[in-house]
C-alpha cells in the first residue's frame, strides 16, 4: 500500500539538496525517503557504522565520518546544499553509561565539526535528532519542552550539549534550527522497503518481535520494579514514519522563515513494557519465554511526551503511531527480512571509503537482490 502522507507530498523543493548524516540509519532512511516524496534531494552521509547500504535509496550516498571535517566541507560545496538533517550518532543508553569518551566524541564533538562546515559553507538551516533523554527524571508528566533539562546518562548530555551549541551557533551566525526531541521511535515504513536492523539490538519492539518469530530463546525485561502501573517502564512509542514527517514539516518550517526552536515528537500516551510484550504476543500468535531482570542504569521509569506544539507549530499529527499499526508494521518488516535472508538473497557489501555512489545504479542493484515484500 502507499502510505498517506499528503502533508509531505510536493514538487515544489525539486532543486533543494539536504545532506542527511546517518541516512542509511533507522530514522535517517525512514526521513529520506519522505525528503524526496516531497520533491527535495536527499544526499546521504554515513559511515555505515550502524547503518546499511540497502536502506540508501532516494539519492547519491556519501560514504565518510564526521570527524572528516574537510569531507564534509567539500560535500557541502559539491552537493550545493541547502539545508542540512543531522541523523549520525551513537544511540545506546547503557552503553553511553559504560563509555561516555565515544558519546561525547560522536555525537558532540563530531556535530561541531559539522556546524562549523555549515558555517563556512553558507548553510544556514539544519535540523537536529534530539532526544527526550535531555530531560532526565522529568517531575511533570507528560513533559512539556519547557521542562528542565537534566540528563542522567551521557547519551542524552551529549545530545544537550548539540542542542546549547545550536543555540548559540544561531546567536553568532545566524544558524536557524529545530530540535526535535522525540521519544521512542519504532515501526517500520508502512510500504515495507525499510524498517530498523540494529546489531545488537537492544531496542524492546524489534526484540519482542525476534522472539515472536522464535529468533531468541527469551525476552529480558529490565526492571518490573518501577513505580508504575504494572512496576515496568512506561515509554511513549511514535512511529518512524510520523518521525520522519515532523523532520520534513520542520525542514519546511525553516526554509518558510520560521523560528528556531526545540519541539516534542510523540503522542502523549504511555505504553508499558509489559503492555508492549503481550501485543507482540497478539500479533505473532505466540508466547514467549519473559525473563526479568534489573533495571538498566540510567533509565528513567515513564516518559511521555507533551507534543502539542509541535502540531501547533508545524501542523504535524501522528498517522501512524497506535501500538497495533506500530507492531504490525515491525512485524512485517521482520519476518520479510528473515524471508529475504532464508532465501539466500542478503545484502549487499558495504561501499569502500568515501566512495560516492551513483544511487541510480545503487537503486538497481538493491532491486535485484534485496527487496522485502511490500507490507
Amino acid at each position: 500500500m502507499r502510505a498517506a502522507l499528503s502533508k509531505t507530498d510536493s514538487s515544489s523543493h525539486a532543486a533543494t539538496r539536504v545532506l542527511v548524516t546517518g541516512g542509511a540509519g533507522y530514522i535517517g532512511s525512514h526521513t529520506a525517503k519522505l525528503l524526496a516524496r516531497a520533491g527535495f534531494e536527499p544526499v546521504v552521509f554515513d559511515n555505515f557504522a550502524t547503518g546499511h547500504p540497502w536502506a540508501v535509496k532516494w539519492g547519491p550516498l556519501v560514504r565518510g565520518d564526521l570527524q572528516d571535517a574537510e569531507l564534509i566541507h567539500t560535500v557541502l560545496i559539491k552537493y550545493q546544499v541547502r539545508a542540512v538533517m543531522h541523523f549520525a550518532a551513537s544511540a545506546y543508553v547503557g552503553e553511553s553509561m559504560r563509555c561516555p569518551r565515544k558519546y561525547f566524541r560522536n555525537n558532540a564533538l563530531n556535530s561541531v565539526n559539522l556546524l562549523d562546515a555549515m558555517v563556512d559553507t553558507g548553510v544556514k538551516h539544519v535540523v537536529f535528532s534530539s532526544t527526550c533523554a535531555t530531560y532526565g527524571m522529568a517531575t511533570t508528566v507528560p513533559i512539556p519542552e519547557d521542562h528542565t533539562q537534566q540528563p542522567v546518562n551521557p547519551y542524552g548530555e551529549s545530545k544537550r550539549f548539540v542542542e546549547r551549541t545550536l543555540y548559540w551557533y544561531g546567536e553568532a551566525y545566524g544558524l536557524r534550527w529545530v530540535a526535535l526531541r522525540y521519544f521512542n521511535a519504532a515501526g517500520a515504513d508502512p510500504e515495507g522497503e525499510i524498517g530498523e536492523e540494529h546489531d545488537p539490538e537492544t531496542h524492546l519492539i524489534p526484540m519482542a518481535v525476534q522472539a515472536g518469530l522464535a529468533e531468541l530463546p527469551r525476552l529480558e525485561i529490565f526492571g518490573t520494579d518501577y513505580p508504575t502501573r504494572d512496576g515496568t517502564a512506561i515509554r511513549d512509542f511514535i512511529h518512524v514514519t510520523d518521525l520522519a514527517e515532523a523532520h520534513v514539516l520542520a525542514l519546511k518550517h525553516l526554509l518558510e522563515g520560521g523560528e528556531s526552536t526545540a519541539l516534542n515528537l510523540g503522542t502523549g500516551r504511555g505504553h508499558s513494557v509489559r503492555e508492549v510484550v503481550a501485543e507482540v504476543e497478539r500479533t505473532s500468535g505466540r508466547r514467549f519465554v519473559i525473563q526479568e531482570a534489573a533495571r538498566r542504569p540510567g533509565d528513567p521509569p515513564i516518559l511521555v511526551a507533551d507534543a502539542g506544539r509541535a502540531g501547533q507549530l508545524l501542523g504535524w499529527r501522528p498517522q501512524y503511531s497506535n501500538l497495533d499499526t506500530i507492531i504490525n508494521t515491525a512485524w512485517h518488516w521482520h519476518k520479510s527480512r528473515r524471508n529475504v535472508a532464508s532465501a539466500g538473497r542478503f545484502p549487499a557489501a558495504r561501499p569502500k571509503k568515501h566512495e560516492d555512489q551513483s544511487w541510480q545504479a545503487r537503486q538497481r542493484k538493491n532491486t535485484q537482490h534485496v527487496g522485502p515484500s511490500g507490507v
